[in-house]
Order: C-alpha cells, then structure tokens, then sequence
C-alpha cells in the first residue's frame, strides 16, 4: 500500500467531502427505511466517488480515508436532525458505505490493471461492485441490530430485490468516476495547485472538510429541507 503525497490528499478529502455531502442530501428524506429506488442510486453514486478518489490518490489508502470522511457527514447529519447513531438512516447507511468500500477494494485486487484500463472492463468492475455490496448490505443487521429494508409485505431486502438497477448504475458510475479522477488530474497539472507546498496542501485539505460541514449544517437550517 503506497502512501498519497499531501496534493493527492487534497483531492481524495475534497471527493470524500463532495460524497458525504451528497448522501446527506440524497438521503434527506430517508428518516425510515429507504425508499423505492433510492439505495441503488447511493450505491453507483458511492462508487463513482470512490473510484474517483483511488483512481487520483494512486493508493488504496484512499478507500478507508473516504470512507470515514462519508461516515463522519451520516454521523453529523444525525446530531442536526436529532437522531441517535443507532437508527437505521445512520448506522445502517455507514455499514453501506463499508461495504461499498469494501467492494471497490475487491475489484482491484481482482481485476488486472489492463482489465480495468478497458471501458468493457470497467464496466464489468463497476457491475461486480455493486452486486457484491447489495449482497453483503442484508447483513446489516447482525452488525448494527436494525435489518435492512425491505420490500413492503415481504421479508425481502430491499437492496436485492432492485440489485439489477444498483448494478447498471455503476457500471456507468465507475467508468465516470475513472474519468473523473483522471480529468481532475489533469486540470491540477495545468494550475497552480501543481506545485502547492504540503502545508498548504493539508490547511486547504482541512478548510475543504470543514466547508462541507459548513454547508451541512446551513442546509439543515433551510425551511425546505427540514
């Protein structure tokens, strides 16, 4: 496992930030059990995040990193909305977003780098993530006490029953997030961000961080999305 130098840092805590951020907003109204097609959504959405931040980071350091980024965000969006961490829209969501990183970790460690350099290939990856997180999220339950959602009159989980549209999202959303990462590579080549000192690297790292929870915490305040 190689380390990320303190530029690459920056990326991965701004993408982490962007990807809690935004399962926070997604994830507005899902105070119960989450609804119709909202988990498969999640699920290619944390994918594309993911990729995006290992892909740019060039280490799998940068899984666990986002991971706990995204989870910190679910952890904070609780305490604003008055929830306990032991409710099913924080805990059970963070399980996810380990099983997400998890999936992602599996796809490099057996998909070949030239595999994955094809768009068929990243494709296939970004399928097989999926499916091996909606297949390991029913085991939230023996992990958090609160079991996953299911379909309503069945004892169904949720995140199987619609497992075919998780599964063509990402792979969509890991090809993108490849992309993503590469192109935001290449746009620091060509900026000044290039030749940022480390020290300014982790204060602008930490200042990015710190202005999504910002923007958590005014959202919470917005009549609309309370």
């Amino acid at each position: 496992m190689s380390s990320i130098s303190a530029n690459r840092w920056l990326h991965v805590i701004f993408l982490g930030t962007l990807w809690g951020v935004s399962e926070c907003i997604l994830g507005l109204y899902l105070r119960r059990c989450a609804s119709l097609t909202s988990g498969s959504l999640m699920t290619a959405v944390a994918l594309f995040f993911l990729t995006a931040g290992w892909n740019i980071g060039r280490s799998r350091l940068a899984i666990p990193v986002m991971v706990i980024i995204a989870s910190v965000f679910k952890m904070t969006d609780a305490l604003l909305l008055s929830l306990p961490v032991q409710h099913g829209a924080v805990a059970n969501p963070v399980f996810a977003f380990l099983m997400e990183g998890f999936s992602l970790w599996m796809i490099i460690t057996f998909f070949s780098p030239a595999w994955r350099e094809r768009l068929v290939g990243q494709a296939v990856a970004g399928a097989f993530g999926a499916l091996l997180a909606v297949n390991l999220f029913p085991l939230v339950g023996h992990v958090t006490g609160i079991p996953a959602c299911v379909v309503p009159g069945t004892q169904f989980p949720l995140s199987l029953y619609y497992a075919p549209l998780a599964v063509s999202l990402s792979a969509l959303s890991f090809p993108l997030g490849i992309l993503a990462g590469k192109a935001l590579e290449r746009a620091t080549e060509k900026s000044w961000l290039k030749s940022m000192s480390p020290s300014l690297a982790r204060l602008a790292a930490t200042t990015l961080f710190l202005i999504g929870i910002i923007i958590l915490v005014v959202s919470r305040e917005l009549p609309l999305l309370k």
